[in-house]
């Protein structure tokens, strides 16, 4: 490593305004540089324990001017068995916003340098203890608001993703070798060392994993920042009431007035474990309000970005709206609502495709959210799905997948399916040399290992990975 990962580096690694602050303090010279300001020499103390004692300015104590800071815990890791792989200290003190900064100040005037931001955990990466995949969900899990983005962060934690890419790209290697092998041995012309028609098939297998992870990157965008939910209707058919049902919370305005959401009005709620981000729109109607008019523009923009739909009436429709309405969500998840149902008797739940509630009331509400979980289909969610989150991994794999699909057409497929005895020669590409085939496949090979840093060795990458953390982390 560089010169600048080999310095001794502090940070607070806790939000201030708690009972407790945890100052965490990493590198070679850790041990050294704390017991310079502990009570107790821990410079020799065994990994894995737990020290009570006073924390005082050496200097000042020296003179016998000053009393302690604070008392404190400490907290000692012996490399390479801590979260950086290196010798490792935490500092428990109180709360309180200037004794840590001046716990920190004594650090840095005894031989620590403050942390950059991310750089404990690039250091766990730069030692091995995790790849860039796993290092990229601490920073997912540290920002999980929900039990579906935590199951995601704790399931690439672990490496769930890792194992996968890691099962990848073994037959994808088993694949280079066996081309590699006939290039060896080149001047013999007859002798091959890999069937094509099984090279083919491996590699549609494997183009066919890749492309279910890159596929899988929607539904982990969704479940990371929150599914889109768009809430349409007419004018004054309780939509702003629905909204605030939701949110439990008076965040639009309620009026009798026709047209007063003029604007959307977006919010993020926890059903079920999972965060769905509604946006209440402006009725759409027929106006020469300039403003509403704009409303009702944007109205047809969160339409289009939207997963799912609920449209939202008072009444049964006519032909032509519910026309319109399929119209706009022929692409969409759409559940149809109809308000105001505690004036019809006996009307709340499902009948049909339509649920009846009263959004005035929370009647049926409980019955709209069972069925925002249905159609966001996550009930199958567990901890060791495989789900790709990141736009690296994302751009990564679909990169992977051309490439794949290059080495298909080299063996003489058509990029989707392997070729067959049925097949007639016409659909099946001429085959290219193995050394071409054989370039691609290891183009195929870095893409993967981009995603957990296998082949990394730019320093901006990593940067610009760790850069995203918080500073103590």
């Amino acid at each position: 490593m560089s010169n600048i990962h080999q310095e001794t580096i502090c940070a607070l690694a806790t939000a201030t305004g708690g009972a407790l602050s945890v100052i965490r303090i990493s590198g070679a010279d850790s041990l050294a540089i704390v017991s310079k300001l502990f009570s107790k020499d821990i410079s020799k103390a065994k990994g894995n324990t737990i020290h009570y004692g006073t924390i005082t300015d050496p200097q000042l104590h020296s003179e016998g001017t000053e009393d302690a800071i604070d008392e404190v815990l400490l907290s000692v890791f012996r490399a390479p068995h801590s979260y950086t792989g290196e010798d490792s200290v935490e500092i428990s003190c109180h709360g309180s916003a200037y004794i840590a900064k001046k716990i920190l100040e004594l650090l840095v005037k005894n031989g620590c340098r403050m942390a950059e931001p991310g750089e404990f955990t690039m250091r766990a990466y730069m030692n091995g203890k995790m790849d860039l995949s796993q290092a990229e969900a601490v920073a997912d899990l540290i920002a999980s608001a929900n039990a579906a983005s935590h199951k995601l962060a704790m399931s690439q934690l672990r490496g769930h993703l890792s194992t996968k890419l890691s099962e990848l790209r073994e037959q994808l290697l088993h694949l280079t070798t066996l081309l590699e092998l006939e290039l060896d041995f080149s001047d013999h012309e007859d002798l091959e060392f890999a069937d094509r028609t099984e090279l083919l098939s491996l590699a549609n297998t494997i183009e066919n994993h890749i492309g279910k992870l890159a596929d899988s990157f929607e539904k982990g965008q969704a479940l990371k920042n929150g599914i889109n939910v768009a809430i349409i209707g007419r004018t004054n058919v309780g939509k702003s009431t629905l909204l605030n049902k939701l949110l439990k919370d008076d965040k639009a305005i309620v009026s009798d007035i026709h047209g007063t959401t003029r604007d959307t009005i977006e919010d993020v709620i926890d059903i079920g474990g999972v965060a769905f981000r509604f946006i209440d729109t402006a009725g759409l109607r027929a106006t020469e309000d300039e403003i509403e008019r704009i409303g009702i523009e944007r109205t047809y923009k969160s339409i289009s970005k939207a997963k799912i739909v609920i449209w939202i009436t008072d009444c049964a429709p006519t032909e032509d709206e519910r026309n319109e309405i399929l119209s706009l969500t022929h692409d969409k998840n759409l559940i149809e609502v109809r308000n105001k149902a505690d004036i019809l008797e006996d009307s709340i739940g499902k009948h049909n495709d339509t649920i009846f509630i009263s959004a005035k009331y929370g009647q049926g509400i409980d019955i709209l959210e069972h069925a925002l979980l249905s159609v966001a289909d996550v009930s199958m969610l567990h901890e060791n799905d495989v789900i790709v989150t990141s736009a690296r991994h994302y751009s990564a794999l679909c990169s992977a997948q051309e490439n794949l699909h290059r080495v298909i057409t080299g063996l003489g497929g058509n990029g989707h399916q392997p070729p067959t005895i049925n097949h007639q020669p016409s659909t099946i590409n001429p085959q290219l040399p193995s050394d071409l085939v054989a370039e691609d496949l290891r183009m195929v090979l870095n893409d993967l290992a981009e995603i957990t840093g296998g082949t990394i060795t730019s320093q901006e990458t990593l940067n610009n990975v760790f850069s995203h953390f918080c500073v103590g982390k």
